[in-house]
């Protein structure tokens, strides 16, 4: 990100912060989220036992369940499930973690995004996003006017209305021919095989309904029960966008069926005939438990002050500030984390304290660079003080 993008995200964050005052202060939004805090140290601490349970329960439901070890265990099992060159997708940070979309286009499947922000961020060749839940929040009005101008030759002024029209119409006429959805998921109830998807501009629901519809999320997305998902949903939209609920919520426990005809079950009436769900671990049971609380909300870098300076290059992948830092370490070794902004971190605490469920990040990032020195991964810039106190007596 530029000086001038840094700066038009930090104007949305302010839009975002103001929208949210009013809302965050209320109580009943302080008891949801000492639930959902109640709710997602349980679901941790028993894991393995909701993985067991989510797998049979889905099974049952008439859902094909896989559990990936690795985004190539992953990327693998989504590709041999595929009929078709094309792919619609939503946005899902575990997407972006696994990198699905280069594993597909490298074997000659297009991918299409489907949100408003990832098309645009797709059509600019931008590979990372702003924020989790405003992908394009640092590209102003005129920029993205300029974008779908070039990319999809479109007569439009700078004008957010036709913007949004512009982008709709080459998403529908781009995903006419897909029979494969992929989504991600924002809270999984084990006990009853259920993903809860969150969405306010109804693409989600378009592709819950192509002929095969294919769910990845990572375990830590797991809870108990569907009340409990709800809850965490809820939670995470009132602190992503400042509103009580999102436009849309969907439920998928199974494929499309019915059994209006002498109550024969028939799979496939509207919606998908085939639903896959790819529960990923990919360092995950291996992750300091703390990291896993996340809702994925972003509440934490809006507040960041070093997001707020040097924008995205903070942040892995899809996992943005320093949680994204602490999660790299798991999914892609010490040496991401270094790379990702693990010694940019202050250490001040104020993700914790704008986190809905008290996530521990400057502990974790305090304890993890402990983790790198020992392992004798120590920044460029901490050596080359350290070498002129030992030559000269002083870090000048």
């Amino acid at each position: 990100m530029n000086e001038s993008e840094i700066r038009q995200m930090r104007i949305s964050f302010s839009k975002l912060n103001e929208r949210r005052l009013e809302l965050l202060d209320r109580p009943e939004v302080a008891e949801l989220a000492d639930r959902v805090r109640t709710i997602r140290e349980s679901s941790i601490e028993n894991l393995n036992e909701l993985i067991a349970g989510a797998s049979e329960r889905f099974t049952e439901n008439g859902v094909e369940f896989h559990l990936a070890a690795d985004a190539d265990e992953a990327c693998r099992i989504i590709y041999e499930s595929l009929e078709g060159d094309t792919i619609a997708k939503s946005k899902s940070n575990t997407l972006s973690e696994i990198g699905l979309a280069d594993y597909l286009r490298r074997r000659g499947v297009e991918v299409i995004e489907t949100d408003l922000g990832d098309r645009i961020l797709q059509l600019a060749g931008i590979g990372k996003p702003a924020h989790p839940v405003g992908p394009a929040l640092h590209l102003g009005v005129s920029e993205i006017a300029a974008i779908v101008r070039d990319k999809l030759e479109a007569d439009i002024r700078d004008d957010p209305h036709e913007i949004m029209e512009a982008v709709r119409s080459d998403i529908l006429q781009s995903i006419a021919e897909c029979s494969a959805g992929i989504t991600g998921a924002n809270s999984v109830a084990a006990s009853d095989g259920s993903a809860v998807i969150v969405h306010n501009e109804g693409n989600v629901a378009r592709l819950s309904l192509m002929d095969t519809h294919i769910m990845v999320f990572g375990v830590d997305k797991l809870v108990p029960q569907i009340e409990d998902a709800v809850s965490v949903v809820k939670l995470e939209t009132a602190y992503a966008t400042g509103t009580r609920v999102p436009s849309y919520i969907n439920v998928i426990s199974g494929p499309s069926k019915t059994a209006d005809i002498e109550k024969m079950l028939l799979t496939g009436m509207y919606g998908a005939s085939r639903v896959i769900a790819v529960a990923v671990d990919n360092g995950r049971s291996e992750a300091y438990p703390e990291a896993l609380l996340c809702i994925g909300c972003g509440s934490c870098i809006v507040s960041c002050p070093v997001y707020n300076t040097v924008g995205n290059r903070f942040g892995y992948r899809g996992y943005l500030g320093g949680r994204g830092v602490v999660m790299s370490s798991f999914i892609d070794g010490r040496e991401a984390a270094a790379e990702s902004g693990l010694y940019m971190c202050t250490l001040c605490g104020l993700c914790t304290e704008k986190c809905p469920v008290g996530t521990p990040t400057a502990e974790m990032m305090e304890r993890l660079r402990r983790d790198c020195v020992a392992a004798g991964i120590r920044h460029p810039s901490h050596m080359r003080i350290a070498a002129r106190i030992l030559r000269r007596g002083s870090p000048l």
